[in-house]
């Protein structure tokens, strides 16, 4: 990849519209699809969702967790899911949600953003929560690699209140992060490559969300986010937003049209 993950992304975005869908294939989406709940039946759900989407979306998200769960077979599965991602044309955003330090953080941005390894993404999620400073390999690696990051920041769950909330010198911890995601930023056209996961679900918020970087808006659809809560929550950074989508697509399946037919309908909301 000769462009940074930022320029990628903006393209995607301006080509196909700015949509993620996420493939979660828990257990019961897996039975509501006629489908064990196997590395096969995993496999047959991913398979169709990238057949279906992947050349129309921006972004398909994969939710690494429920690959994992089936063990080493699920984890070969990822490995083709991501493939098949990119090679017929959207961006793989892969949700680990990573976050430690020293050589174990070294290891994981090699594992996920490193070119020679199969389970590479074009950008992952991580947590910044053992400091901002702790996620200097992930930036790093991402940097060399033309990859993305995307720091969850402010999560929609009412549990991360106590910790993004919490307010330090007169700032909300959230708030720092958002500022040292910005300055990684500084300058960089047309977009930058290390985003913030912001929820579509949050409400009003005081926070600065001009990071010039994408900004990840999970909860967008059949969790309740709408494009009046985009458009709320996001304001003048509404541009840069990547709302994220599940259940609310692949409920139609296992039918290739079904998926193709509710992301094009959520796609054609976000764009009036």
């Amino acid at each position: 990849m000769t462009e940074p993950f930022g320029a990628r992304l903006r393209a995607a975005m301006d080509a196909r519209g700015p949509l993620c869908v996420g493939i979660d294939p828990h257990a019961a989406l897996l039975d509501a699809w006629g489908l064990p709940d196997t590395a096969y039946g995993l496999e047959r759900f991913a398979t169709t969702v990238v057949e279906a989407l992947a050349d129309r979306v921006a972004v398909l998200k994969p939710q690494s967790a429920f690959f994992e769960r089936h063990g080493s077979a699920g984890v070969a599965v990822l490995e083709r899911t991501i493939q098949g991602i990119r090679k017929n044309g959207a961006l793989a955003l892969l949700d680990v949600k990573r976050g430690d330090i020293g050589s174990t953080v070294d290891a994981y941005a090699d594992a996920y953003l490193g070119p020679t390894s199969s389970l590479s993404a074009d950008a992952i999620t991580v947590h910044p929560y053992l400091g901002f400073g702790a996620l200097q390999p992930f930036v790093s690696t991402a940097t060399k690699h033309n990859r993305g990051l995307f720091v969850v920041i402010l999560s929609s769950n009412p549990e991360g209140r106590e910790v993004q909330q919490a307010s330090r010198h007169g700032h909300t911890v959230a708030g720092a992060m958002l500022r040292q995601v910005a300055e990684l930023n500084v300058g960089v056209e047309p977009l930058g490559s290390i985003g913030a996961v912001v929820g579509a679900t949050i409400g009003d918020t005081p926070e600065d969300l001009a990071i010039n970087g994408p900004l990840l808006a999970p909860g967008f659809g059949a969790q309740g986010g709408t494009v009046d809560d985009l458009r709320r929550v996001f304001g003048p950074a509404l541009p840069n937003v990547v709302p994220a989508t599940s259940r609310a697509v692949l409920a139609e399946g296992p039918d290739p049209i079904g998926l193709q037919d509710a992301a094009a309908k959520i796609g054609a909301s976000l764009g009036d």
